[in-house]
């Protein structure tokens, strides 16, 4: 009887935590994993994939696959009043979008070799002209050319 009471109680308890989660959880909002590469598709220094495209109230899941990277929000590459963001280099971190656009990010520590990403929320296109005019250096214009193509 004991056993029996012990999983009931489990079972229970699990039913609750389950609850508790899925109500801090927009229904149907999706998560994308993004990890942090020293090396993947696109060369040295990359996130993979580099180009998301998401609804709004999704989120991406950073990965520290390898670690010393992190995510940071490029000035001007961002939709007006949408927050800024910097992930502590090296820690998994879960970002979550609400306000639609175009967000354009950069690893801290290897911007310089190119390591950005482009993420778009929603069908809102109003700051596409202003996160294109942004300027890169070398490498990282380089990485953003074929990423702003995939944009419609």
């Amino acid at each position: 009887m004991i056993g029996g009471i012990r999983k009931s109680y489990a079972t229970m308890c699990g039913a609750v935590l389950l609850a508790q989660v899925a109500g801090f959880a927009p229904a149907g909002a999706a998560e994308v994993v993004v990890k942090t590469l020293n090396s993947g598709p696109g060369g040295a220094m990359v996130f993979d994939p580099a180009f998301v495209k998401l609804d709004p109230g999704d989120s991406i899941k950073l990965v520290s696959t390898d670690k010393g990277h992190n995510i940071e929000t490029i000035r001007g590459m961002a939709p007006e009043g949408a927050p800024v963001i910097k992930t502590v280099v090296g820690r998994d971190e879960t970002i979550t979008f609400d306000k639609p656009g175009i967000y354009g990010f950069k690893c801290s520590p290897h911007y310089l070799m190119g390591m950005v990403a482009l993420v778009v929320v929603g069908d809102e296109r109003g700051n596409l002209e202003q996160a294109k005019a942004v300027q890169h250096g070398k490498l990282a214009q380089k990485r953003f050319d074929p990423l702003f193509a995939q944009v419609q």
